[in-house]
This record gives structure tokens, sequence and C-alpha cells, in this order.
């Protein structure tokens, strides 16, 4: 998987693009984070261009690592966790969000969405 990160006005920006695989999107999940600054308090992650289909563990442990990671790197920074809204499209985006809630379920503010205007302003 491929990552692009770029700063906005309003949020970071990160462009997501390959074959999903955990090991990847964890991976791709750390370099999105190490592009986190004190001026990033919004992250706007892109995956619309990620393809294959996740099963409900791979979704389980996905959620568990993002959370636990960002929840890391508030820790050793000192700075608040940024907002995460995630734009994907099925059968990577699953209906029912069960990733965002695992992940919610941890402590982290983080919203899926289908639709990039709404996942925008949502971070607004």
């Amino acid at each position: 998987m491929n990552v692009t990160v770029t700063p906005e006005p309003e949020f970071l920006r990160a462009e997501v693009s390959g074959e999903f695989s955990l090991a990847e999107a964890e991976r791709t999940f750390l370099e999105v984070l190490d592009a986190i600054d004190v001026q990033n308090e919004k992250v706007l992650f892109d995956g619309r261009q990620i393809t294959g289909e996740l099963t409900t563990m791979e979704r389980f442990y996905y959620g568990e690592f993002v959370a636990l990671n960002l929840s890391r790197y508030s820790e050793q920074s000192g700075h608040p966790a940024p907002q995460f809204a995630y734009v994907l499209q099925e059968p990577v985006l699953d209906p029912e969000r069960f990733g965002e809630t695992v992940a919610a379920n941890r402590g982290m503010n983080v919203k899926a969405f289908d639709n990039l205007e709404a996942a925008v302003e949502w971070l607004r």
C-alpha cells in the first residue's frame, strides 16, 4: 500500500492506495502518525483507492491497532489525539462500520464515510 500525506489548511490529508493487507494498513497508519504535528488536529484518510476484501477479524485488529497507536502518540507527544475521518468504498468500507466501532470504543475520535464531502464536513 502507498500513502501520500499532504498538509492542508483545515486538516492533514492522507491518500492511500493499493491492495489491502493488515500489515500494510498498519504500516501506512504509522506513516500518517509520523506526519502529524501539533497543528494537525484533524486527519482526512482518503482510502478510496484501497482494494480487497477484509475479514471481520482484520477489521477488529486494524481498529484496535489504530486506536492503541493514536493513544500512544498522544501520550508521548503530550498533544491531544487528532480526529480521523476515513473515506472508503465497499467492500473495504464495512456497511456496519465494525472497525470504526472498535476504534471508537477504545477512545479514538473516528468516523468512516463513503463520501468525501461528508467526511470533510464532519471534520469541520
